[in-house]
This record gives structure tokens, C-alpha cells and sequence, in this order.
């Protein structure tokens, strides 16, 4: 086991989740494609904003390919 392995193992112990519930790679590919594309900055944020998603009841797949399309498509200059 990784370190973030065990993180994501520990938070969720910790939170009373179950880790096999959590996509590991989805977020921090969304992530990644915040980060790259947007602001640094965003991608903790848009983490969170997944995990509120996904608690109100949507697809954790579709919430992470909606918005790495989202950050994909986002303008250089930063704005729309």
C-alpha cells in the first residue's frame, strides 16, 4: 500500500466511508485537468465541489467527466 493509499483509507475511516467507494484516480485526474487548465488553486476546490455532487446523489463518473471537460475547454486567458 502507497501512502496515499493509506491516506484515502484513514480519512475514510475517519469519515465513516468506505475507500472502495472512492475513485482515487477520477479526482486527481480532474484535478490534474483544474490545475493544468484553470488555476492551481481550483483544484482542491473543484475537489470538494465533486464531493458535495456526489453527496447530493450524482454520478461520481459523470461529475468527473463533466468537469475535466469543463477544464479541458477552459480559455488560456482564464476567463470565458
Amino acid at each position: 500500500m502507497n501512502v496515499l493509499d493509506a491516506w484515502v483509507e484513514a480519512a475514510c475511516a475517519e469519515l465513516n466511508l468506505t475507500p472502495a467507494d472512492v475513485d482515487t484516480k477520477a479526482v486527481l485526474d480532474v484535478a490534474r485537468d483544474v490545475a493544468h487548465n484553470v488555476v492551481r488553486p481550483g483544484a482542491p476546490v473543484t475537489a470538494y465541489l465533486m464531493g458535495v455532487a456526489v453527496g447530493r446523489g450524482a454520478d461520481p463518473a459523470d461529475v468527473a467527466e463533466r468537469l475535466a471537460a469543463l477544464a479541458l475547454g477552459w480559455p488560456s486567458d482564464g476567463r470565458e
